[in-house]
Protein backbone atom coordinates (compact mmCIF):
# COMPACT_ATOMS: atom_id res chain seq x y z
CA UNK A 1 0.00 0.00 0.00
CA UNK A 2 3.06 2.34 0.67
CA UNK A 3 4.93 1.55 -2.76
CA UNK A 4 1.22 2.31 -4.50
CA UNK A 5 0.96 5.66 -2.56
CA UNK A 6 4.25 6.59 -3.50
CA UNK A 7 3.41 5.76 -7.02
CA UNK A 8 0.69 7.99 -7.48
CA UNK A 9 2.61 10.70 -5.87
CA UNK A 10 5.35 10.68 -8.19
CA UNK A 11 2.59 10.71 -11.04
CA UNK A 12 0.78 13.17 -9.56
CA UNK A 13 4.07 15.38 -9.17
CA UNK A 14 5.28 14.15 -12.87
CA UNK A 15 1.88 15.64 -14.49
CA UNK A 16 2.48 18.84 -12.79
CA UNK A 17 5.82 19.13 -13.73
CA UNK A 18 4.74 18.14 -17.44
CA UNK A 19 2.09 21.12 -17.61
CA UNK A 20 4.95 23.48 -16.54
CA UNK A 21 6.92 21.91 -19.51
CA UNK A 22 3.70 22.66 -22.15
CA UNK A 23 2.32 25.84 -20.77
CA UNK A 24 5.01 27.48 -18.87
CA UNK A 25 7.54 27.10 -22.33
CA UNK A 26 5.79 25.37 -25.36
CA UNK A 27 2.60 27.12 -25.82
CA UNK A 28 4.19 30.78 -24.64
CA UNK A 29 6.66 30.46 -27.85
CA UNK A 30 4.73 28.69 -30.09
CA UNK A 31 6.31 25.34 -29.96
CA UNK A 32 4.22 21.79 -30.10
CA UNK A 33 5.10 18.09 -28.87
CA UNK A 34 4.69 14.63 -30.27
CA UNK A 35 2.02 12.50 -29.48
CA UNK A 36 -1.47 13.31 -28.25
CA UNK A 37 -0.24 16.11 -26.15
CA UNK A 38 1.07 17.39 -29.79
CA UNK A 39 -2.66 17.17 -31.37
CA UNK A 40 -3.50 19.38 -27.97
CA UNK A 41 -1.46 21.96 -28.40
CA UNK A 42 -2.33 22.21 -32.40
CA UNK A 43 -5.90 22.57 -31.82
CA UNK A 44 -5.25 25.28 -29.29
CA UNK A 45 -3.74 26.99 -32.11
CA UNK A 46 -6.16 26.69 -34.31
CA UNK A 47 -9.07 26.79 -32.67
CA UNK A 48 -7.96 28.30 -29.08
CA UNK A 49 -9.72 24.93 -27.60
CA UNK A 50 -8.73 24.26 -23.69
CA UNK A 51 -5.84 21.84 -23.64
CA UNK A 52 -6.79 20.68 -20.68
CA UNK A 53 -10.43 19.46 -21.78
CA UNK A 54 -8.90 18.27 -25.38
CA UNK A 55 -6.14 15.76 -23.57
CA UNK A 56 -8.55 14.13 -20.95
CA UNK A 57 -11.16 13.72 -24.21
CA UNK A 58 -8.80 12.24 -26.68
CA UNK A 59 -6.61 10.40 -23.85
CA UNK A 60 -9.89 9.00 -22.46
CA UNK A 61 -10.84 7.70 -25.53
CA UNK A 62 -7.74 6.33 -26.65
CA UNK A 63 -7.24 4.50 -23.28
CA UNK A 64 -10.95 3.50 -23.62
CA UNK A 65 -9.79 1.59 -26.92
CA UNK A 66 -6.71 -0.18 -26.01
CA UNK A 67 -7.41 -1.11 -22.03
CA UNK A 68 -7.34 -4.39 -23.04
CA UNK A 69 -3.10 -3.98 -23.80
CA UNK A 70 -2.26 -2.91 -19.95
CA UNK A 71 -2.43 -4.32 -16.67
CA UNK A 72 -5.12 -3.28 -14.10
CA UNK A 73 -2.39 -1.32 -12.14
CA UNK A 74 -1.29 0.44 -15.43
CA UNK A 75 -4.61 1.12 -16.58
CA UNK A 76 -5.58 2.81 -13.16
CA UNK A 77 -2.49 4.82 -13.09
CA UNK A 78 -2.62 6.01 -16.30
CA UNK A 79 -6.25 7.08 -15.91
CA UNK A 80 -4.85 8.95 -12.42
CA UNK A 81 -2.02 10.17 -14.75
CA UNK A 82 -4.29 11.62 -17.52
CA UNK A 83 -6.76 12.85 -14.90
CA UNK A 84 -4.34 15.07 -13.21
CA UNK A 85 -2.41 16.62 -16.31
CA UNK A 86 -5.45 17.51 -17.50
CA UNK A 87 -6.42 19.15 -14.78
CA UNK A 88 -2.92 20.68 -14.51
CA UNK A 89 -3.18 21.83 -18.22
CA UNK A 90 -6.08 23.88 -16.79
CA UNK A 91 -4.58 25.28 -14.00
CA UNK A 92 -1.14 26.26 -15.18
CA UNK A 93 -2.44 27.70 -18.51
CA UNK A 94 -1.49 31.34 -18.76
CA UNK A 95 1.65 31.09 -16.78
CA UNK A 96 4.06 31.06 -19.23
CA UNK A 97 5.23 34.10 -21.36
CA UNK A 98 7.28 34.26 -24.72
CA UNK A 99 11.12 34.23 -24.02
CA UNK A 100 12.29 37.21 -26.12
CA UNK A 101 12.49 35.21 -29.11
CA UNK A 102 15.01 32.42 -27.82
CA UNK A 103 13.30 29.64 -29.04
CA UNK A 104 16.09 26.94 -29.02
CA UNK A 105 16.29 28.08 -24.92
CA UNK A 106 12.21 27.26 -24.73
CA UNK A 107 12.69 24.50 -26.67
CA UNK A 108 15.19 23.02 -24.87
CA UNK A 109 13.34 23.29 -21.34
CA UNK A 110 10.15 22.46 -22.86
CA UNK A 111 12.04 19.29 -23.49
CA UNK A 112 13.41 19.06 -20.12
CA UNK A 113 10.45 19.38 -18.46
CA UNK A 114 8.05 17.74 -20.31
CA UNK A 115 11.07 14.68 -20.03
CA UNK A 116 11.08 14.91 -16.53
CA UNK A 117 7.33 14.38 -15.76
CA UNK A 118 7.28 11.87 -18.46
CA UNK A 119 9.60 10.35 -17.00
CA UNK A 120 8.51 10.29 -13.35
CA UNK A 121 5.19 8.70 -14.49
CA UNK A 122 6.62 6.07 -16.70
CA UNK A 123 9.24 5.07 -13.64
CA UNK A 124 6.07 4.62 -11.55
CA UNK A 125 4.45 2.48 -14.00
CA UNK A 126 2.16 4.49 -15.29
CA UNK A 127 1.86 5.51 -19.31
CA UNK A 128 1.06 9.12 -20.66
CA UNK A 129 -2.29 7.43 -22.00
CA UNK A 130 -3.19 8.63 -25.99
CA UNK A 131 -0.03 7.56 -27.56
CA UNK A 132 1.28 4.88 -25.57
CA UNK A 133 -2.09 3.27 -26.83
CA UNK A 134 -1.43 4.22 -30.55
CA UNK A 135 1.80 2.56 -30.22
CA UNK A 136 0.70 -0.85 -28.57
CA UNK A 137 -2.22 -0.55 -31.39
CA UNK A 138 0.31 0.11 -34.21
CA UNK A 139 2.42 -2.95 -32.90
CA UNK A 140 -0.64 -5.57 -32.61
CA UNK A 141 -2.04 -4.43 -36.61
CA UNK A 142 1.09 -3.65 -38.30
CA UNK A 143 3.56 -5.62 -36.24
CA UNK A 144 5.67 -2.79 -35.57
CA UNK A 145 8.57 -2.29 -32.07
CA UNK A 146 6.93 0.22 -29.68
CA UNK A 147 9.74 2.15 -30.11
CA UNK A 148 9.18 2.87 -34.32
CA UNK A 149 5.67 3.29 -33.32
CA UNK A 150 6.01 6.13 -30.99
CA UNK A 151 8.68 7.69 -33.02
CA UNK A 152 6.25 7.59 -36.30
CA UNK A 153 3.33 9.01 -34.04
CA UNK A 154 5.00 11.58 -32.97
CA UNK A 155 6.95 12.63 -36.46
CA UNK A 156 3.85 12.95 -37.97
CA UNK A 157 1.62 14.62 -35.41
CA UNK A 158 5.26 17.26 -35.58
CA UNK A 159 4.97 17.44 -39.60
CA UNK A 160 1.13 18.71 -38.96
CA UNK A 161 1.93 21.05 -36.69
CA UNK A 162 4.42 22.30 -39.27
CA UNK A 163 1.61 24.05 -41.02
CA UNK A 164 0.10 25.29 -37.84
CA UNK A 165 3.33 27.09 -36.45
CA UNK A 166 5.72 27.13 -39.22
CA UNK A 167 8.53 24.83 -40.31
CA UNK A 168 10.94 26.66 -38.37
CA UNK A 169 9.00 26.23 -35.06
CA UNK A 170 8.42 22.73 -36.14
CA UNK A 171 12.16 22.16 -35.96
CA UNK A 172 12.62 23.18 -32.62
CA UNK A 173 10.07 21.42 -31.43
CA UNK A 174 11.88 18.27 -32.69
CA UNK A 175 14.53 19.36 -30.61
CA UNK A 176 12.81 19.53 -27.64
CA UNK A 177 11.19 16.05 -28.14
CA UNK A 178 14.71 15.05 -28.51
CA UNK A 179 15.61 16.43 -25.34
CA UNK A 180 12.70 15.09 -24.00
CA UNK A 181 13.25 11.18 -24.89
CA UNK A 182 16.94 11.62 -23.49
CA UNK A 183 15.51 12.70 -20.20
CA UNK A 184 12.81 9.99 -19.94
CA UNK A 185 15.53 7.37 -21.00
CA UNK A 186 17.87 8.92 -18.16
CA UNK A 187 14.76 9.09 -15.38
CA UNK A 188 13.50 5.69 -16.62
CA UNK A 189 17.06 3.97 -17.05
CA UNK A 190 19.59 5.90 -15.25
CA UNK A 191 18.69 4.93 -12.17
CA UNK A 192 19.01 1.11 -12.69
CA UNK A 193 21.97 1.80 -15.15
CA UNK A 194 25.27 -0.57 -14.06
CA UNK A 195 28.83 -1.10 -15.56
CA UNK A 196 29.83 -4.82 -16.62
CA UNK A 197 33.44 -5.07 -15.84
CA UNK A 198 35.75 -7.95 -16.96
CA UNK A 199 39.06 -8.10 -15.35
CA UNK A 200 42.00 -10.46 -16.65
CA UNK A 201 44.68 -10.32 -14.08
CA UNK A 202 47.44 -12.67 -13.06
CA UNK A 203 46.53 -12.11 -9.63
CA UNK A 204 42.90 -13.05 -10.09
CA UNK A 205 42.67 -14.62 -6.45
CA UNK A 206 43.99 -11.33 -4.39
CA UNK A 207 41.58 -9.18 -6.83
CA UNK A 208 38.73 -11.49 -6.11
CA UNK A 209 38.68 -11.54 -2.07
CA UNK A 210 39.42 -7.91 -2.88
CA UNK A 211 35.92 -7.00 -4.48
CA UNK A 212 34.24 -9.41 -2.65
CA UNK A 213 34.98 -7.90 1.12
CA UNK A 214 35.95 -4.42 -0.36
CA UNK A 215 33.26 -3.69 -2.33
CA UNK A 216 30.43 -6.67 -1.07
CA UNK A 217 29.83 -7.59 -4.39
CA UNK A 218 29.59 -11.30 -5.59
CA UNK A 219 31.78 -11.67 -8.77
CA UNK A 220 31.68 -14.26 -11.28
CA UNK A 221 34.79 -16.28 -12.53
CA UNK A 222 34.66 -17.36 -16.15
CA UNK A 223 36.97 -19.73 -18.38
CA UNK A 224 39.21 -17.95 -20.92
CA UNK A 225 41.47 -18.89 -23.66
CA UNK A 226 44.38 -16.17 -25.15
CA UNK A 227 43.80 -16.66 -29.06
CA UNK A 228 47.46 -15.97 -29.63
CA UNK A 229 49.65 -17.43 -26.73
CA UNK A 230 46.22 -20.14 -26.00
CA UNK A 231 47.24 -19.37 -22.38
CA UNK A 232 44.26 -20.43 -20.05
CA UNK A 233 43.20 -17.68 -17.31
CA UNK A 234 40.61 -16.98 -15.14
CA UNK A 235 38.49 -13.94 -16.17
CA UNK A 236 36.06 -11.87 -13.29
CA UNK A 237 32.98 -10.82 -14.58
CA UNK A 238 31.47 -8.48 -11.93
CA UNK A 239 28.45 -5.39 -12.48
CA UNK A 240 28.55 -2.53 -10.17
CA UNK A 241 27.03 1.10 -10.34
CA UNK A 242 28.73 3.54 -12.38
CA UNK A 243 29.95 5.50 -8.58
CA UNK A 244 31.65 2.84 -8.06
CA UNK A 245 34.31 2.44 -11.19
CA UNK A 246 36.48 4.40 -9.19
CA UNK A 247 37.00 2.27 -6.19
CA UNK A 248 37.26 -0.77 -8.49
CA UNK A 249 40.16 0.76 -10.64
CA UNK A 250 42.19 0.98 -7.26
CA UNK A 251 41.61 -1.72 -6.22
CA UNK A 252 42.78 -3.37 -9.20
CA UNK A 253 45.90 -1.17 -9.74
CA UNK A 254 46.90 -1.39 -5.98
CA UNK A 255 47.54 -5.58 -7.00
CA UNK A 256 47.77 -5.42 -10.62
CA UNK A 257 48.84 -2.35 -12.68
CA UNK A 258 49.29 -4.36 -15.68
CA UNK A 259 45.59 -6.40 -15.49
CA UNK A 260 43.22 -5.81 -18.18
CA UNK A 261 39.97 -4.43 -18.22
CA UNK A 262 37.24 -3.73 -19.96
CA UNK A 263 34.00 -1.91 -18.98
CA UNK A 264 30.66 -2.11 -21.07
CA UNK A 265 27.06 -0.61 -19.99
CA UNK A 266 24.20 -2.49 -18.69
CA UNK A 267 21.03 -0.73 -18.81
CA UNK A 268 18.42 -3.14 -16.93
CA UNK A 269 19.32 -6.75 -14.34
CA UNK A 270 16.55 -9.08 -13.70
CA UNK A 271 18.03 -10.17 -10.77
CA UNK A 272 17.33 -9.51 -7.17
CA UNK A 273 19.63 -7.59 -5.11
CA UNK A 274 21.25 -5.80 -7.78
CA UNK A 275 18.78 -2.38 -8.04
CA UNK A 276 18.97 -2.51 -4.22
CA UNK A 277 22.60 -2.87 -3.46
Amino acid sequence: MKQRVSDIFIIIIGTFIFAIGINYFAIPNTLSEGGVIGITIITYYLFGWSPGIVNLILNLLLVAIGYKFFTIKTTIYTMIAIIFMSLFLEITYGWGEELNDDSLLAAMFAGLFVGIGLGMIFRAGGTSGGATTLAKLCNKLLGWSIGKAMLVIDIAVILMSAFVIGKEKAMYTLIAVFVGAKVIDKIVEGANERTAVMIISKYQEEVLDELINRMGRGVTILEGRGGYTKDVRKILYIVINKREIVQLRRIIEQIDEDAYVTTSNVQEIFKRGYKEA
